[in-house]
C-alpha cells in the first residue's frame, strides 16, 4: 500500500512523534510505501499559539500536490484539515480530547473554536482511532465510532545502557507544558530534599519556568531537549520516572518506555493511565495537580525497595503487551479493511 502520514510532529520524545516513527517504520518493515508530512519537512510558525493553525495551512496547500495514496493517517485535529482534501481512505487518530487541551492552555474562546471545528474534522475520516478505551467511550457518546488501538513501542530499538550522575536520581522526560504536569513538578521539587536530584528534559511553552527554578535549586537539572537514545539511558539509570499528566490520549510512550526498563513510575490516575496501571501493583498513582502526593509517592518508592521491585516486575510485564508488532498489525488490518 501506498500511504501518507500526517501529523504536526514526528521528531522527538514527544508521545505523537514517537509513534508516528514507530507506526512509520513498522509499516516500511512490512514493505509499504511511506511519506510524511509534519512541521520538520513543512513550514510552520514556531510561535505558541501559531504553530497548529499554520501547520494546518501549509500542509493543506501540500497535500494538493500528493496523489494516488491508498491510505490517508492524520494524528489529532490539526492534520484533520489537510487530510480532508488528500486523495485516498483517511483515518484520524485521537491523540486525547483536543478541544478540552486548547481551553486548558489557550482560554475557552480557543477551546469553544476548537470545539465547533472537531465536529466537521470526525466526520472527514472514514475510520477513527484512538489509543485509549477511555477516548473511545467518550466519543462514543458524540455518536462515532472509534477504534481502539494502543500505543505501540519498538521495545528492540532501546538502548541497553544506563545514564546515573546521582546516587538518588529521579527523572521527567517529556513536553515541558501545563497539560503534561510540569508545574506539579516544579512545585513538588521546592520541597525535595537536596539529596534527591530531579532530571527534567524536554522543550515546551513552560522551558523558562523550568530554566529559573534550576537556576536556583542546586539538585534540579534542566538538561533540555535529548536523543530518544539518551532519554533511555537516563531513564535506565534513575530511580523513579515522574509523569503526572493532566490530559493524556493514551498510556504514553515515556511510561512505556520506563515500565520497559523496570524503572519505577509516578504517574497520575487519570482514566486513561488507569486502564492499565493499578497503584501500588503497576505504578505509583497519584491525583491531578497534587505536588505533595508526587513528593510522597518519591519518598515511599526510594525508602521501599521491595516495593519498587514489585512495581517494575509487573510493569514490565503490561509493556510488552504494546510491542509494534501487536499494534502495527491491527492498522494494517483495519487499512486493508478500508482499501477492500
Amino acid at each position: 500500500m501506498k500511504i501518507l502520514i500526517i501529523s504536526p510532529t514526528q521528531k522527538g520524545i514527544g508521545g505523537t512523534a514517537q509513534h508516528v516513527q514507530g507506526l512509520s517504520n513498522y509499516l516500511k518493515k512490512e514493505k509499504h510505501e511511506i511519506d510524511i508530512i509534519s512541521s520538520e519537512n513543512t513550514f510552520t510558525l514556531p510561535i505558541r499559539r501559531l504553530k497548529n493553525p499554520s501547520f494546518m495551512i501549509s500542509a493543506f496547500f501540500k497535500t494538493k500536490l500528493k496523489r494516488g495514496y491508498d491510505i490517508v493517517h492524520a494524528f489529532n485535529l490539526p492534520a484533520a484539515l489537510p487530510m480532508k482534501h488528500a486523495s485516498g481512505k483517511k483515518v484520524l487518530t485521537l491523540t486525547g480530547v483536543h478541544p478540552d487541551q486548547v481551553e486548558l492552555l489557550h482560554g475557552k474562546t480557543a477551546g469553544r473554536l476548537s470545539r465547533n471545528f472537531e465536529k466537521d474534522a470526525l466526520r472527514w475520516a472514514d475510520a477513527l482511532t484512538a489509543m485509549s478505551k477511555t477516548l473511545c467511550d467518550h466519543y462514543a457518546k458524540l455518536g462515532f465510532k472509534v477504534h481502539h488501538i494502543s500505543n505501540g513501542m519498538d521495545f528492540s530499538s532501546l538502548s541497553p545502557k544506563k545514564d546515573r550522575r546521582y546516587e538518588k536520581q529521579i527523572i521527567f522526560a517529556g513536553r515541558l507544558s501545563k497539560e503534561k504536569g510540569i508545574l506539579d513538578v516544579l512545585e513538588m521539587s521546592e520541597k525535595l530534599p537536596n539529596d534527591i536530584h530531579l532530571l527534567i528534559l524536554g522543550s515546551g511553552p513552560e522551558e523558562k519556568r523550568v530554566k529559573d527554578v534550576s537556576e536556583r535549586k542546586t539538585n534540579l537539572h534542566f538538561l533540555g531537549y535529548q536523543t530518544k537514545e539518551k532519554t533511555v539511558e537516563l531513564i535506565r539509570g534513575s530511580d523513579i520516572l515522574i509523569q503526572p499528566s493532566i490530559f493524556e490520549g493514551g498510556l504514553s510512550s515515556t511510561l512505556l518506555e520506563s515500565m520497559y526498563c523496570k524503572t519505577p513510575i509516578i504517574t497520575s490516575n487519570i482514566d486513561v493511565n488507569k486502564e492499565m496501571l493499578h497503584h501500588t501493583e503497576t505504578a505509583f498513582l497519584v491525583n491531578p495537580n497534587s505536588p505533595d502526593e508526587i513528593l510522597n509517592g518519591i519518598f515511599e518508592l526510594l525508602s521501599d525497595k521491595q516495593k519498587r521491585i514489585t512495581l517494575t516486575e509487573n510493569a514490565y510485564k503490561v509493556a510488552n503487551n504494546n510491542d509494534w508488532s501487536v499494534v502495527g498489525k491491527m492498522y494494517l488490518d483495519l487499512y486493508s479493511k478500508l482499501c477492500s
